[in-house]
């Protein structure tokens, strides 16, 4: 256990539910004494067997005195048998567990790698979508269609497309995707990697935020939502690896 708290209950219940009892007969005699002046000296009717029994310290319970050596060393032996079959059985349970989230954590990494997959498809097309806005926005603010050069024209849609231009992003997406996969593998060798894969899922969304903030498409800007909720989706189940 190399992440989180571990904590373990142990409740001995003893076969024998009730002590034996017995009487304190030296503190019954004292009350009898009591009772019998009070009697005297106001007339009061003298009290019945259980009243006096009800009294706090005429009853008490034995104390079944220590247990021998012989029954601590059965008790022991019973203690550690039933914590290893406790351990064992925890084991076992933790890699069943982690074998199925495992094979959940692949499956959101695939789903950011095909997002990641159609983002850079799309982000060819920003180009010509850049050029066009470009192009009617100007028109619209001049009236007509723009009466620049075509060097001037390409060098306002040039420095346009570079602010939009997600190829770091992606490539940056594209290494945290390899890196995931190399922290499922080295989990599956039992090594911890719970953190690093919790700080990867907030690298990948800030490249995903990046991608959707630079975007001058609608496409593409839906796949980059698509994207940060697939990574939050894998964020939650990583908080569950050791």
């Amino acid at each position: 256990m190399k992440r989180g708290n571990v904590s373990l209950t142990l409740t001995i219940t003893s076969e024998r539910q009730t002590k034996p009892l017995s009487v304190n007969r030296t503190l019954l005699a004292e009350l009898a004494l009591l009772v019998e002046e009070v009697r005297k000296t106001t007339g009061a009717a003298p009290p019945s067997a259980d009243g006096l029994l009800r009294v706090r310290g005429v009853i008490e319970e034995e104390d079944a005195g220590e247990e021998s050596e012989e029954a601590l060393a059965v008790l022991d032996k019973g203690l550690q048998s039933t914590l290893d079959e406790a351990l064992k059985a925890l084991v076992s349970s933790r890699a069943a567990e982690g074998t199925a989230l495992a094979r959940v954590i692949e499956g959101h990494v695939m789903e950011i790698e095909g997002l990641c997959r159609r983002a850079t498809e799309r982000a060819l097309a920003q180009i010509g979508t850049v050029r066009a806005r470009f192009e009617a926005q100007l028109a619209e603010l001049l009236g007509r269609v723009p009466a620049l050069s075509e060097e001037r024209f390409a060098q306002e849609v040039a420095l346009l497309v570079g602010k939009a231009d997600v190829r770091e992003e992606l490539d940056r997406l594209a290494a945290h995707i390899a890196q995931a996969r190399t922290l499922l593998a080295d989990a599956r060798s039992d090594n911890p990697v719970g953190r690093k894969f919790d700080f990867l899922c907030q690298e990948f969304n800030r490249e995903a935020n990046t991608l959707c903030s630079k975007s001058a498409d609608i496409e593409l800007t839906r796949i980059g939502i698509d994207l940060k909720g697939a990574v939050e989706r894998m964020r939650e189940q990583v908080q569950n690896v050791e």
